[in-house]
C-alpha cells in the first residue's frame, strides 16, 4: 500500500536528509556569501529552523523503530550530488537557491504527504512552513533587480539549471524507491502529469516573485 511502514519511512528520511543538509548550506552560505552581518544572521536563523525541522523528523523516524540513519541512507547521494551540482557563486544565487530550488524540492514532498497517514502528514506540514525564506529572499532579490536588472537573465538561468537538476535526481530517487514513488502519485494511481502541473504551477508563482521570467 502507498502509505505503508517503507514508504512513510522513506518519505520523513529523504525529508530529514534534506532538512538536515539545508541547514548546512544555508549555514556555509551565510558565512561565505551573506554581504553583512544582519543578512548572515537572518540566514543562520534560517539555517536554525531547519535544524529544529530535522530533529522532529529524526524522533519521529525513531518512534516508528526505524534507525534514522538508515532511513536516509538512500538519499545522501542524489541530494549531495543536487547540492554539489548548485553550488551558488556569490549572495543573489544562494537566495535563488533556497527559496526556488528548495521550494520545488519540498513540493514534491508535500505531494508524497498527501497520501500517508495523519499524523505523518501533520508533520511533514509542519516541517515544510516557510520560516520567512520566501519573504527574505524575495526582498534582497527585488532590490537586487531594482538597482541591476541585468542580473535578472542571470539568475533566471540560474533557477531553470537548478530545478532541472532536482528534476533529475529526484527520477533517480523514484526508480531507486518504489515505495516513496508510488506516495507521488497517489493510492488511486494519479494521472502524473496533473502532480507536474501542480509542481510547474507553484515554480512559475516564485518565478514571478522574485521578478524572474520562468522560461521554457
Amino acid at each position: 500500500m502507498s502509505d505503508s511502514p517503507a514508504g512513510v519511512a522513506d518519505l520523513l528520511g529523504v525529508l530529514a536528509y534534506a532538512e538536515l543538509t539545508a541547514f548546512l548550506r544555508l549555514a556555509e552560505d551565510a558565512t561565505r556569501h551573506a554581504p553583512s552581518l544582519s543578512d548572515r544572521a537572518a540566514l543562520g536563523d534560517l539555517a536554525a529552523a531547519e535544524y529544529a525541522h530535522f530533529r522532529l523528523l529524526h524522533d519521529r523516524i525513531s518512534s516508528l523503530g526505524v534507525d534514522p540513519e538508515e532511513a536516509m541512507a538512500p538519499f545522501v547521494g542524489p541530494l549531495d550530488d543536487w547540492h554539489t551540482q548548485t553550488t551558488p557563486r556569490d549572495w543573489l544565487e544562494a537566495l535563488v537557491k533556497a527559496y526556488i530550488g528548495t521550494g520545488i524540492a519540498l513540493d514534491f514532498y508535500r505531494e508524497a504527504a498527501a497520501h500517508v497517514d495523519a499524523a505523518t502528514r501533520q508533520l511533514v506540514e509542519e516541517v515544510l512552513e516557510d520560516e520567512g525564506r520566501s519573504q527574505f529572499a524575495v526582498e534582497r532579490v527585488n532590490a537586487a533587480l531594482k538597482e541591476d536588472p541585468a542580473q535578472g537573465g542571470r539568475l533566471a538561468l540560474w533557477a531553470r539549471r537548478m530545478v532541472g537538476e532536482a528534476l533529475s535526481q529526484g527520477q533517480h530517487v523514484a526508480a531507486a524507491r518504489p515505495e516513496l514513488a508510488r506516495l507521488l502519485v497517489g493510492a488511486a494511481g494519479e494521472d502524473v502529469t496533473r502532480m507536474f502541473a501542480r509542481l510547474t504551477e507553484a515554480h512559475g508563482r516564485r518565478m514571478a516573485a522574485m521578478g524572474l521570467t520562468p522560461g521554457p
